[in-house]
């Protein structure tokens, strides 16, 4: 196969990898350019219906038959059966998202191979390798082995210059977060003005609260590593006084189903389910629509999710960081989130503080989004689309933001 004829893999397996390329595979397809996509196994119970909303058929996929939870573990098995793939398919490139286990396998295998990667949502740094974990050290192995760095924003892109990444290879291009956010919404939308059921069960008490009974509405997001343990108590526990004190206020907390996560929170707020009355809806992790729809109705969104963050500046939803830091700090710079940690008095006085200033919450709604405007897939698709050699195509265009 010539270079024009042999595909280009976008490899991935996490819930948020999948909604983040979902845009650039359909930008790449809307082109007619040649491209497969490899669903590396970590959330196979997720990836169906994402994968269904989509609009997306992989052509691969790894199973995964883990004996232990370890990160090596994952890592050499995924590293083995990616090699086999990309052996048998013989791309042009492989794009990888990100900071996952599936990122840096994905880089690891393409690059013992000699094929080029492309690496979305590059640059991003913390400066601690232990927050997020492994988060931060992936991303920045992958700097290392990747030929193209999409940035999502400037800050972003000098972080790779500073770090010695040469200024042909970085393209600062947005977040693909966004082109998925908007678009996923005006389709939730549309449905939901059609009539079709695209919310599960567990929201309906929710929704028939937020329009009858005017409650403001909280999403609350925890999973990361570093916020096992005593970190998730505090949150839950903040959340209890919250619903306490403000009698108007509702709050959905989509549950992540590791033990770690799940039992500390259930623990703390399993109780007050009943008591509250449809007030605090507890329940196993939303699908990509129903949590588009829950941050659009939000007043704001308590998380330490990196893709919440993005998501919540692409729908005008505050953002309160659940983290001592963020790899994504033109939210905090932007004024459309802040960092409030996982101390309990903390979380519960920032919260109080901007429910009692409603001028505050509007400024943080009405904040340009740092991330793009939902072109970034063009712009992806445009590098590529030049550097391969598929067909003529425009120069490429980039984004600044700040």
């Amino acid at each position: 196969m010539t270079t024009m004829e042999r595909p280009i893999v976008i490899s991935v397996g996490t819930r948020p990898e999948i909604i983040k390329m979902a845009p650039v595979h359909g930008e790449l397809r809307r082109r007619g350019l040649p491209v497969a996509w490899v669903h590396t196994g970590q959330h196979r119970e997720m990836a169906q219906p994402l994968y269904e909303f989509f609009g997306i058929e992989p052509e691969h996929e790894v199973i995964l038959k883990r004996s232990n939870g370890s990160l090596a573990h994952l890592n050499a098995l995924l590293l083995e059966r990616l090699g086999e793939i990309f052996d048998a398919v013989q791309p042009s490139a492989v794009l990888v998202h990100g900071d996952t286990t599936s990122t840096l396998a994905s880089a690891q295998a393409a690059f013992y191979q000699g094929v080029p990667i492309g690496h979305v949502e590059a640059g991003l740094r913390t400066f601690n390798h232990r927050e997020p974990f492994p988060e931060e050290m992936n991303r920045e192995l992958t700097a290392r082995l990747a030929h193209w760095h999409f940035a999502p924003t400037s800050k972003a892109a000098a972080n790779l210059r500073h770090e010695g990444v040469p200024d042909q290879g970085v393209h600062t291009v947005g977040n693909t977060a966004v082109d998925a956010a908007l678009a996923g919404t005006a389709r939730v939308e549309a449905l939901l003005g059609q009539g079709r059921s695209v919310l599960p069960a567990e929201l309906d008490a929710l929704r028939t609260g937020l329009r009858y009974a005017g409650w403001k509405l909280i999403t609350v997001t925890a999973h990361r590593r570093e916020n096992w343990g005593e970190g998730i108590g505090n949150i839950a526990r903040s959340v209890a006084d919250l619903l306490r004190a403000h009698p108007d206020l509702a709050v959905v907390w989509p549950v992540h189903g590791n033990p770690a996560v799940s039992d500390a929170v259930y623990a703390e707020l399993g109780p007050l389910v009943h008591e509250l009355e449809g007030r605090l809806t507890l329940c196993p992790p939303l699908d990509y629509p129903a949590l588009l729809w829950c941050l659009r109705n939000s007043t704001l969104a308590l998380t330490d999710s990196g893709g919440i963050q993005e998501e919540g500046a692409a729908l005008s939803c505050p953002v309160l960081v659940l983290r001592n830091t963020t790899e994504r700090p033109e939210l905090i710079d932007a004024g459309a989130g802040l960092i409030v940690g996982t101390d309990r008095a903390h979380i519960v006085a920032t919260v109080d503080g901007l429910l009692r200033q409603p001028a505050a919450l509007q400024r943080m709604r009405e904040a340009v989004n740092p991330f793009g405007d939902g072109t970034t897939a063009r712009r992806i698709a445009d590098v590529l689309q030049q550097d391969l050699g598929h067909s003529p195509a425009a120069e490429p265009r980039s984004v600044e933001h700040a």
